[in-house]
């Protein structure tokens, strides 16, 4: 932050030079100083090994001094201080003095205006981003000419603002980049370092011609809404469970109707969740719970997902055992155990026997072709054999 104190003299000379120095106790965590007057001819300038001085007048930088010593700005140091004297021969004879810090700062960073993401899943979503980094400053005369002059920046909060919000803008451009190349929503968790690592690899281009070098950024945030954010958490439960949304929604429900049912039916339903969990909390689970509480719209076989009638206890596409009662009449009776069938069932849901009519068979004795699954030739009466 810029402090405007006054500057003592200190070991005035038979020209009435002061010497200025950027004192210690102005430091603290600023990386900028402005000494409170202007520069004049004969006045001493001391730099300190983690400062530089920048020498700034009609709206950019004369020059700079990045070396540690004690300057004396006359014409006999004039090939020391450069082109400086020259600058400061006019009628004014001076120049405004900003003081910079050579070491390393840290910065945080925060999204004050959402990034909206589109995903292909969860449609436009608003994205936050937090995270902290560290910067120092890589070219004096750049930095001064743009954050003073260019920016009016008047203290280190007006600095570190700016930098914050550049950070910001250099993430979301990193965020759109990814996005083209397919990444989602809920890609963004576990992309968060190779993130850091693209906003890293893009900072040199971004804020060199601010004068800034960015040396590390961490403790990336990407925040999303809290309906997104709980989506994503179900999706990556599914994933652990090895489960679709059908089979996780069934999997709550039971889970709900154990916790909220006493006596039997409470032992039933808590036996269900058990059984479900051990399946894989599968569609048969779901059919079975389906039929224990008064029946309910078809669900889907575990083995081969066809859409099975409620009551049923083999799969009618497949044959895989559903473990419920017997399906519903209008079919033809089961070729093996006689159990009505409906129709367009391939395979019986009381046996699992294949409903497929018996091949044409031919006559032993007369060649004639018999159809049906009788064991004697209607023509002839032989015996047709099993």
């Amino acid at each position: 932050m810029v402090t405007n104190q006054p500057i003592p003299p200190k070991g005035g000379s038979l020209f009435g030079s002061t010497t200025i120095n950027w004192d210690d106790a102005n430091k603290g965590p600023n990386v900028m100083w402005r000494v409170p007057r202007n520069i004049r001819l004969n006045d001493n300038i001391v730099v300190r090994e983690d400062e530089m001085a920048v020498f700034y007048r009609d709206g950019k930088v004369l020059s700079y001094i990045d070396r540690p010593d004690r300057y004396a700005l006359t014409s006999l140091n004039a090939p020391v201080v450069g082109g400086l004297v020259k600058a400061l021969s006019g009628v004014q004879q001076e120049a405004e003095v900003y003081y910079l810090q050579k070491r390393i700062f840290d910065g945080k960073f925060g999204s004050s205006e959402p990034y909206i993401f589109r995903d292909p899943d969860f449609g436009l979503v608003s994205l936050r981003v937090f995270g902290s980094f560290r910067w120092r400053v890589s070219g004096a005369d750049v930095f001064i000419n743009q954050f003073v002059g260019t920016f009016g920046a008047a203290s280190s909060d007006d600095v570190e603002s700016r930098l914050r919000d550049q950070m910001v803008i250099l993430v979301y451009n990193t965020l759109g980049k990814l996005k083209e190349q397919g990444v989602r929503v809920t890609d963004l968790a576990v992309q968060l370092t190779t993130i850091e690592q693209a906003v890293l690899g893009a900072a040199p281009d971004h804020f060199g011609p601010l004068g800034v070098e960015m040396n590390q950024l961490q403790g990336l945030s990407i925040n999303l809404p809290d309906d997104v954010q709980k989506a994503v958490n179900t999706r990556s439960q599914m994933g652990v469970l090895g489960v679709n949304y059908m089979q996780y929604q069934a999997g709550q429900a039971m889970t709900e109707a154990a916790s909220n049912t006493s006596g039997t039916a409470g032992s039933l339903a808590g036996a269900g969740v058990g059984l479900g969990a051990g399946m894989g909390i599968g569609y048969g689970m779901s059919g079975t719970m389906s039929g224990m509480y008064g029946g309910g719209p078809s669900s889907p076989c575990p083995k081969c997902g066809a859409l099975v009638p409620p009551g049923t206890r083999f799969c009618p596409a497949c044959g895989a055992a559903i473990g419920a009662a017997p399906a519903p009449a209008g079919g033809p009776p089961c070729p093996k155990c006689g159990a009505a069938t409906a129709p367009g069932q391939k395979f019986c849901p009381a046996c699992g026997a294949s409903l497929a009519p018996p091949a044409p068979r031919t006559c032993p004795k007369c060649s004639a072709v018999v159809t049906g699954s009788g064991k004697f030739c209607p023509n002839c009466g032989a015996a047709l054999g099993s």
